[in-house]
């Protein structure tokens, strides 16, 4: 899964970055995904909706994969929110700070120049290492004195006499820029990678803009514990006040009036939304009007169904005060040729060969089946071609597959007609 499969004008393609059919919620999707990219739709919801199997889960990574790295994007199990050791409000609270992002900019300040020449000496048993380097400009050279880690660093780096690099005086992290062009001639400067670049001009010592991006929820983690960044790695976030929440927008806040963050809206998928209850629908609603929001992407497979913890019944199982404010996406069931595309894309991932008959065949099996339980069976068939030495899944693999492992309305079938389910029935009768 590459993308959402749409052009330039978000017009959706019939097959491409690994995404089949469903045009219209492609595209819907695409919209979407566009107006998040320039921030214009922070605190929306949207709900994807249509029967199991119809790629709901797909274009919902599909859009994590257009949105890029610079987008925060989270993906949750609806009954993650029950299975964690924390509130049910705390864990969609937690859920939502991660879905928001800040980028913090700082100035750093740098050394950038061309080595001129790199000494250093050893002592007799070699544990300690002293140095000097002599970096210059255009204007100026200077000379600076080296401990162990900056030599153990420029070692790294591989630098020597002619590089253009730059240090950051703060952490210490070297960087090569390239070659000096005054180097060109040199023979050991010869080599397709390398890359030849002006000596640096003006001062050696200069200050540039650093960007940092970071989640809501990292800097909440990070204030909120005593071990700091540690307790990211750790897992132990727990609960987080309020009051410390709070602390950290008017924080926020003031880095963005001043210039120094930016807020990134991103986005929390939501899967199986009807699993949620009616306390996580009304925390939803109200977590939707604050004002660092992200957008809250959801999916359910349900039509008309009980809400979770009411006796009341509704579209999607959510509160009809909830769909109101949603954008919907319906998702329709592929066709035949759209589930032949899906079966041979699936194929090359899992390096399947399957003759066109085969293909045919399990493209059937899905239109009166489902087209899950039709995907897990090519693997399989796989594994009973090369039982009889076949580099091929022909026709008689599916159909040995398909008679061993039965499909859940085919078993329900047997059951009734072997009579267990009959005899299940008495036996809670009799209890």
């Amino acid at each position: 899964m590459r993308g959402l499969g749409l052009d330039e004008r978000l017009e959706p393609q019939d097959s491409a970055q690994g995404m089949v059919g469903q045009r219209a919620a492609r595209k819907a999707a695409g919209m979407i995904v566009k107006i998040v990219q320039n921030a214009k739709i922070a605190g929306r919801a949207m709900l994807m909706a249509g029967p199991p199997g119809t790629g709901k889960t797909a274009i919902a990574m599909g859009m994590a994969q257009t949105l890029g790295p610079d987008v925060p994007f989270i993906m949750l199990s609806a009954s993650e929110v029950f299975s964690l050791e924390m509130s049910k409000t705390e864990a969609l609270m937690q859920a939502f700070r991660k879905a928001i992002g800040v980028r913090i900019k700082e100035e750093a300040e740098t050394i950038e120049g061309e080595v001129v020449e790199i000494q250093i000496d050893r002592s007799l048993t070699g544990a300690t290492k002293t140095g000097k380097i002599i970096i210059k400009t255009t204007d100026m050279e200077t000379v600076y004195e080296l401990g162990n880690k900056m030599i153990d660093a420029l070692q790294k780096e591989k630098v020597i006499a002619g590089d253009v690099i730059t240090i950051e005086k703060s952490s210490g992290r070297i960087s090569k820029l390239g070659r000096s062009f005054a180097c060109s001639r040199d023979y050991d400067a010869i080599g397709s990678d390398t890359k030849f670049v002006q000596c640096p001009e003006g001062e050696l010592q200069r200050r540039r803009e650093v960007v940092h991006t970071v989640s809501l929820h990292e800097i909440d983690v990070i204030n909120s514990r005593t071990q700091g960044f540690l307790a990211l790695f750790a897992g132990d976030t727990g609960e987080i006040k309020p009051e410390l929440r709070d602390q950290i927008n008017a924080k926020v806040g003031e880095w963005r009036e001043e210039g120094k963050a930016e807020i990134i809206p991103g986005v929390l998928f939501i899967d199986e939304v009807h699993m949620l209850d009616i306390e996580c629908f009304s925390f939803l609603n109200r977590a939707l009007e604050t004002e660092l929001a992200p957008l809250v992407v959801m999916a359910s497979n349900r039509g008309q169904t009980r809400i979770r913890g009411t006796r009341f019944t509704s579209p999607h199982g959510l509160p009809i005060d909830l769909l109101d404010r949603i954008l919907i996406i319906s998702t329709k069931p592929y066709s035949e040729d759209e589930i032949k595309q899906i079966l041979s894309i699936r194929a090359q991932e899992e390096d399947v060969n399957l003759k066109q008959e085969a293909v045919e065949v399990l493209a059937r099996m899905a239109m009166e089946t489902s087209l899950r339980y039709t995907i897990n069976l090519i693997t399989t068939a796989h594994l009973a071609a090369r039982r009889r030495k076949a580099d091929e899944v022909d026709v008689a693999d599916v159909r040995r597959v398909y008679s061993t492992y039965i499909f859940t309305h085919i078993q329900i079938y047997l059951l009734m007609k072997s009579g267990v389910f009959s005899t299940c029935k008495s036996m809670r009768q009799s209890l």
